[in-house]
């Protein structure tokens, strides 16, 4: 009977329980540390989002914030013009009523004689103590009599409807501002809270912003004093419905500027876009009002080389920009 050759194992192996068991150990070890790592390369790395990231994040959300500020300062402004009128038609209606209390007086005074003494002893007195020729005549400053005191009837009646008139408009501004207040009060807040949401994922940095460059080519004298009104402010704050002389929104700084050389513009950049001269971008000369946006919500002053100044938004200060950076809607002359 042929016996059989010894068996051999492969080098480094143990035919021993615990042999098998360490190898196992290593091999699961291994596997272990493989896939670990392989997870790690799998996973997406998430980076902070740079300064820069941040910054488009919020100038595209500020696109849409915008025009609702705009729509505060329009308001605003209708509210300012309203308080106007509401002073003058109060100096309007003063004298109405003090001249309708004295044509009242008037009258009570004449319908008091009349109650007293009755037209009738007047004629009376006239016909007995008239001469033939002197008759017509006084007859005639009796009518005369007669038609003045109706024309103070008449005219008291006047007086009042058009007091009563004027009076009727007061109160309606009244209404329209008391309600207009409460629909601001209730803007404000809203864009408050944006702002501050906002403002809020800005990191903490020193912003240095450039000055005006010098301005070559045509500019009228009250379009430099605009530019150096303008330019003055860079590195001021902005702050939403700010008009100066320390801060401004946008529509603020271009009426501050152009206050600066005796022209009056709106503090609404809807406003601000009829109030000037239409003008082509070919045409564009410094201190031209320029426009962004279909529905205009932003305006700076045109510096030449498609550079301006404006104030752009809240974490940002007044500052030299590129027009080219916001869709152009537009130049004004104004």
């Amino acid at each position: 009977m042929a016996t059989m050759p010894p068996h051999r194992h492969a080098p480094g192996l143990s035919t021993r329980p615990g042999g098998l068991r360490r190898v196992a150990h290593r091999l699961l070890v291994l596997v272990a540390a493989a896939a670990v790592g392989a997870g790690v390369l799998a996973a997406p790395a998430y980076a902070e989002p740079t300064v820069d990231e941040i910054e488009a994040q919020i100038d595209k959300q500020w696109e849409q914030l915008e025009p609702t500020i705009e729509q505060y300062n329009k308001v605003r402004a209708q509210l300012k013009d309203n308080r106007k009128k509401s002073t003058d038609l109060q100096k309007k209606i003063e004298p109405l009523a003090l001249q309708s209390e004295l044509a009242l007086n008037r009258v009570g005074d004449l319908a008091s004689r009349y109650y007293m003494s009755g037209p009738s002893q007047d004629i009376g007195a006239l016909l007995v103590s008239a001469k033939p020729d002197t008759l017509t005549e006084q007859l005639t400053v009796l009518d005369r009599l007669a038609a003045q005191e109706r024309k103070e009837v008449e005219g008291v009646l006047a007086v009042r409807a058009k007091y009563d008139g004027q009076k009727q408009k007061l109160d309606a501004l009244i209404a329209t501002q008391t309600k207009q207040q409460n629909e601001l009060a209730a803007k404000k807040k809203q864009i408050d809270g944006e702002i501050k949401r906002l403002e809020a994922s800005l990191p903490k940095t020193t912003v240095k912003t450039a000055g005006c460059p010098t301005i070559n080519g045509v500019v009228s004298d009250k379009a430099r004093t605009a530019i150096r009104t303008a330019c003055g402010k860079i590195g001021k704050p902005y702050v939403w419905g700010a008009t100066g002389p320390n801060s401004f929104d946008c529509s603020g700084l271009t009426q501050y500027a152009y206050k600066a050389a005796g022209i009056n513009l709106t503090h609404h950049t809807g406003d601000q876009w009829h109030e000037g001269k239409a003008i082509s971008r070919a045409d564009a000369r410094p201190g031209d009002l320029v426009f962004f946006f279909s529905d205009l919500h932003h305006v700076g002053l045109y510096l030449g080389n498609d550079q301006m100044v404006h104030a752009p938004r809240a974490g940002k200060p007044v500052q030299v920009a590129s027009i080219n950076n916001m869709p152009v809607a537009g130049f004004r002359r104004p």
